[in-house]
This record gives C-alpha cells, sequence and structure tokens, in this order.
C-alpha cells in the first residue's frame, strides 16, 4: 500500500489545485501499436496547423497553469509547465510519437486536455508519496536531460526525493518496456471541478487500458481529500 498526501501549505500558495491519481496494475508498456502511432500524428500535425494561428492566451489550460507557477513562486518563462512545453514543440515542427506506448499516451493526454500530467513505474517509487512545494535544495534528474532544481514548484516525492512535478519528471522513476505497474498523475487547476476532473481521469483510464490491458483504480486528492491509500 502507497500512502499519498498532500501538504496543506501547497493549497494555501497554489489555490484549488487538484490531483489526480490514476493506479495501473497488470499493463503491457512497450513500443506504440501502429494503430496509435497513425492516429497521434494525425493529432499532431493537426494540432501543429491550428498553433500557427492562436496565440498562448487562447489556451485556458496552458495560462491556468503559468498562474499556479506564479503563486508559488516560480518564473514560468524559466521554468514551464509541462503542457506549455509540449505544444511549443509542436508548434515548430509536428514530430511523430515515439518510445515508449504509454509515455506517448501520457503525452496525448496533456495535449488533448492541455495540462501537465506524469506517469511514473511504481516499483521505483520509495515508501509513500509527498505532494508539496519543493525548494532550492529538491534536485533531480530530469527528463529533459539536466539537472533539475525543484524551486518553488509543486512535486511528487518519496522518502528518496522529488520524482515528478508539472515542470519535468525525474529519469529515476520513469516508465520502462517492462513496467507492469504505474501510477499516473493528473495535475488539474483551479477551473476544473470534482466533477470535471472524475470524468476526465474516466476517460483517461479506459483509453490507457484499451492499448495497454490490466487495471486501474481511480483516485482524487483535493483541499478537501488530502490523503489517500492505494
Amino acid at each position: 500500500m502507497i500512502h499519498i498526501k498532500a501538504d496543506e501549505q501547497l493549497f494555501a500558495q497554489a489555490g484549488d489545485v487538484k490531483f489526480g491519481i490514476i493506479h495501473y496494475e497488470g499493463m503491457e508498456a512497450g513500443n506504440i501499436p501502429s494503430m496509435l502511432v497513425g492516429r497521434l500524428q494525425l493529432y499532431i500535425e493537426q494540432l501543429h496547423t491550428e498553433l500557427q494561428m492562436k496565440e498562448w492566451a487562447d489556451y485556458p489550460g496552458i495560462t491556468a497553469w503559468r498562474k499556479i507557477f506564479k503563486k508559488t513562486g516560480a518564473d514560468p518563462s524559466k521554468y514551464r509547465p509541462s503542457a506549455e512545453a509540449l505544444y511549443r514543440r509542436i508548434k515548430k515542427e509536428p514530430s511523430a510519437p515515439t518510445g515508449n506506448s504509454s509515455i506517448a499516451l501520457n503525452n496525448f493526454f496533456s495535449l488533448q486536455y492541455k495540462i501537465p500530467l506524469g506517469i511514473y513505474d511504481v516499483k521505483a517509487i520509495k515508501g509513500d508519496v509527498h505532494i508539496k512545494i519543493g525548494s532550492e535544495t529538491d534536485r533531480y534528474e530530469g527528463l529533459n536531460g539536466r539537472t533539475n532544481t525543484l524551486n518553488r514548484i509543486i512535486g511528487t516525492f518519496d522518502e528518496e526525493g522529488v520524482f515528478g512535478s508539472p515542470y519535468v519528471d525525474s529519469v529515476r522513476t520513469s516508465i520502462q518496456d517492462d513496467t507492469k505497474d504505474a501510477l499516473q498523475v493528473v495535475y488539474f487547476h483551479h477551473d476544473h471541478s470534482i466533477e470535471q476532473a472524475g470524468k476526465m481521469l474516466e476517460a483517461i483510464s479506459k483509453m490507457f487500458i484499451q492499448v495497454h490491458g490490466g487495471d486501474s483504480s481511480i483516485y482524487l486528492v483535493s483541499h478537501e481529500n488530502q490523503k489517500i491509500d492505494i
């Protein structure tokens, strides 16, 4: 069992954020199925075209997470929320999805809903999980190929330190082709109601299982429900 707890101070600074937690068991990750590659590529190409004609202010999810970064004291122009970083890469080039299918699908969800998502290998998570705002001493090797400092940015922590965030996730807990159990974190902003968040989690879980098999359990961490057990 993993205990997951959100810090009270987090809500005092960030406002009414919510954290969707999906626990996948018995999944089969690996190369992206050809059918999914085609679907994702079409979506990315359409989004690339759309982005040439729109401003970032036209995407409420992106602007909402920029505001949350500002509330916690981070500069969103220097530390971009991961959904915005994805959008900016696709605006430059509609690159084809590659690599592990679960990571590719996780990125698709982030593009579709315009919010950060993270997915982590459960066997690499050590002990319980604490969701809180990081400090200048919280450093980790990120999937961006750099050593990152999670100063004044929301993060997910285990007993070894930070392993994920709406900024960039860690190498330590990244999904591998042999991953069977995963923990997915969906970072909802203040405009998402409890009901909306629940429906989005159901849709994400359903599609993920259709591709990867296995079972899932869905939870929501909020100011009203700061502790869960999975």
